[in-house]
């Protein structure tokens, strides 16, 4: 008797009186899911218990806490100069504002845009496979991502030229 996986299902291959016989068995896969997941729990709970400890003293700690202070106000005040960069260079604080609010969502819809176009396309080419309505979600997916980063990045550029080119 002879065993092999193919896509999680089990194959039972019997040999009788010189002629193959083979069965398919859908628990048998479903069990070897089961030991699969369970195996892969038990490793990752192996390497979270594996992982060591950083204890620090009181001295230590309340150094770090004021260097987090001298960076978060270092990050405050640099926020509020850009600020009132773009505030001088719009001319009023309503569009020097909605500038600011644009530039910032055109740099962090990049990372935000290609993660969602990675699972899109994980769920276009990898789960799509055997399902196709997953490929077409993915595919949807795909779609609405690279449509929110192209507005991202054009929206601030249209804004400065509306303002700048129609208001003078």
């Amino acid at each position: 008797m002879l065993f092999y996986l193919d896509y999680c299902m089990i194959y039972v291959v019997i040999y009788k009186n010189g002629k193959v016989h083979a069965k398919r068995e859908q628990e048998g896969g479903l069990k070897m899911k089961k030991v699969l997941y369970s195996i892969i729990l038990m490793t990752v709970m192996l390497m979270t218990a594996s992982t060591g400890f950083v204890y620090a003293t009181n001295s230590q700690s309340e150094l770090a806490s004021t260097n987090v202070q001298g960076e978060l106000k270092e990050f405050k005040e640099k926020s509020s100069r850009e600020m009132q960069d773009y505030v001088s260079r719009y001319g009023s604080q309503t569009y020097g504002m909605t500038a600011y609010i644009l530039d910032k969502i055109r740099i962090y819809s990049i990372p935000f845009c290609f993660i969602g176009i990675a699972v899109g396309a994980i769920y276009q080419y990898v789960i799509g496979i055997r399902k196709l309505d997953v490929r077409d979600r993915g595919f949807g997916v795909v779609i609405a991502f690279v449509t929110v980063l192209v507005i991202c990045q054009v929206l601030p550029l249209i804004f400065a030229i509306v303002v700048k080119g129609w208001r003078g």
